[in-house]
């Protein structure tokens, strides 16, 4: 109790604004374009939640991230987006334990509130990339005999997810570009749903409100980074 009320203090305003604005853009857009499902809507609550916490480092914000690739898993099933489904449910919640259990084992100074930043070779980052893509040839197949709606904005979300995910276990701050990259892929795959069904607008304004809480994501984490990096040269 006392570390979860040490954890809201250490909130900003700002962080505080960002999160109210997130909330209620999602839950107008639900109301006003008459969308239904309160699926979509808890969902998407759960997944601006799990931004904050993320930003700010704590390993809190991965057990949320395991709660929303179930959510989102499931909203994905109902308009055939599969890769979005198979993604989530088989990869995003699995990545998600898996960076618990990482941020947990490194921890800034002893504090499980703050996860220790880590610095990746260009290498890495090389190498996950050609993972990412391996990856993401071999879901089109599986994904086209499935008969996935929109087959290539779906294809190209599986690239982007996969590799914010293995960027996020590995505790790097550019876990947020690529979600940020993320983001704008599925604003275009939500964005042709809702030609058709104006309900699913609301998903488009999610995830752009996802996308202004990882690009905070990344501000924040370059500014943990320079003060771990200051603390560490003080010791």
């Amino acid at each position: 109790m006392r570390r979860l009320k040490s954890f809201f203090k250490s909130i900003t305003v700002f962080e505080y604004c960002l999160w109210g604005a997130s909330v209620l853009s999602i839950v107008l857009s639900f109301v006003l374009c008459g969308n239904k499902s309160y699926l979509n809507l808890c969902g998407a609550l759960i997944g601006v939640t799990t931004l904050i916490f993320i930003a700010k480092g704590n390993v809190i914000g991965n057990f949320l991230g395991i709660a929303f690739a179930v959510f989102y898993g499931v909203i994905s099933y109902f308009p055939r987006y599969y890769g979005e489904m198979i993604t989530y449910l088989a990869m995003s919640a699995p990545a998600s334990i898996a960076s618990v259990v990482a941020w947990l084992k490194h921890p800034f100074q002893g504090k499980k509130t703050e996860v220790k930043i880590n610095r990746l070779s260009i290498k890495e980052y090389l190498l996950a990339f050609l993972l990412s893509c391996g990856v993401t040839v071999a879901f089109y197949f599986i994904l086209r005999a499935l008969g996935t709606a929109n087959l290539i904005w779906s294809t190209v979300s599986v690239l982007t997810s996969f590799y914010a995910a293995y960027l996020n276990i590995r505790r790097s701050p550019a876990y947020a570009l690529a979600y940020c990259a993320n983001d704008v892929v599925l604003m275009a795959l939500w964005s042709l749903l809702s030609v058709s069904d104006p309900a699913y607008v609301c998903m488009v304004v999610c995830f752009a409100a996802f996308l202004l809480n990882d690009v905070y994501g990344f501000v924040s984490w370059m500014r943990m980074q320079r003060k771990q990096s200051a603390t560490t040269a003080q010791d």
